[in-house]
């Protein structure tokens, strides 16, 4: 009998595409990365900045004058306090606008405070038996140095709760020299030297011009 011969069968192979392509989350996970590294530099640049910037933006002693001059002329008019007076005692007893007081609570006077009032505990210093000590005080907070600025001119005109008309020479002074004497005699301070330093200011920066 005859054989049949085999077919050959060819095998084809099909090659395998090598390229790799990326899945997409590959690339958002990438992306993502790739954002909060880039957000993280910013704030740390942002937290850099802070530390070398100061906290709250402070005058110089010029630039307090001016700031606050004018207010204290509108308020002459309408309590008759010198302007001379409220200027120099606003620079004593804030320090230019530095102090803790100041600064936080918009307090330019030292002015203390009452129950019924807005009040922060502070530490102060005061003239007590020929020796300064330190106490705690409940002082005013204002919303703005305005505010701090009128209060201190009302208390001269209206006294205090104990004497109305406690501060009464103060208004009724000739000139700086004779309000700032009045001032300690009222009791206003228990800073034995607080007319001279308070004269020597007005004199110092021309403060009566002023007045």
């Amino acid at each position: 009998p005859l054989k049949k011969k085999k077919k050959k069968v060819y095998k084809t192979t099909k090659r395998k595409n090598n390229k790799i392509i990326a899945p997409s989350y590959i690339l958002m996970t990438l992306f993502v990365f790739v954002f909060i590294f880039l957000g993280t530099l910013y704030f740390l640049s942002q937290e850099i900045s802070e530390v070398h910037m100061p906290q709250e933006e402070t005058l110089d002693e010029e630039q307090f004058i001016v700031q606050i001059a004018d207010y204290s002329k509108v308020l002459q008019e309408k309590y008759g306090v010198l302007p001379s007076i409220s200027i120099a005692q606003a620079i004593l007893e804030s320090d230019w606008g530095n102090s803790e007081l100041s600064i936080k609570n918009n307090n330019y006077y030292g002015i203390k405070g009452s129950d019924s009032e807005p009040t922060a505990t502070m530490t102060t210093k005061e003239y007590v038996d020929g020796e300064w000590i330190e106490i705690k005080a409940d002082f005013r907070k204002y919303a703005t140095w305005q505010e701090s600025m009128e209060d201190h001119s009302e208390l001269f005109t209206k006294g205090t709760t104990w004497n109305e008309n406690q501060y009464e020479k103060v208004l009724t002074a000739a000139d700086y020299k004779e309000a700032a004497y009045a001032l300690q005699e009222s009791g206003y301070a228990t800073d034995p030297d607080y007319p001279e330093k308070l004269i020597r200011l007005i004199e110092q920066y021309n403060l009566n011009q002023y007045d």
